[in-house]
């Protein structure tokens, strides 16, 4: 089973997490299902950026992001090379080293 491991964030995981993820289930429900409060706005529908994290080492195992996918990262503050939305990035057999961004863009929540 793949681990993925989520580096430090100063709100979601003070001290970093390491996780056990189900291959085919996203990055964000892997998140989600051991209590990293991932900000996700659009209940995981590719709407918005709020689960959007860089994926530091494993990238090239997750299947290609869609043309969607690309379009709402154009919008993600921080954007990175390796930067996925966490609610589209499905784990495969390989382990992960995530990153979430100290800041997330939240439309709704700011108004």
């Amino acid at each position: 089973m793949p681990k993925i491991v989520f580096l430090p964030h100063q709100d979601l995981c003070p001290e970093g997490a390491v996780v056990e993820a189900k291959e085919g289930e996203t990055i964000l429900d892997a998140a989600l299902r051991n209590g990293i409060e991932v900000e996700h706005a659009c209940e995981m529908s590719c709407a918005c950026t709020t689960c959007h994290c860089v994926v530091r080492e494993g990238f090239d195992s997750l299947d290609e992001s869609s043309e969607l996918e690309d379009d709402m990262l154009d919008k993600a503050w921080g954007l990175e090379p390796e930067s996925r939305l966490s609610c589209q990035a499905k784990v495969a057999n390989e382990d992960l080293v995530v990153e979430l961004p100290r800041y997330t863009v939240n439309h709704a929540r700011e108004h």
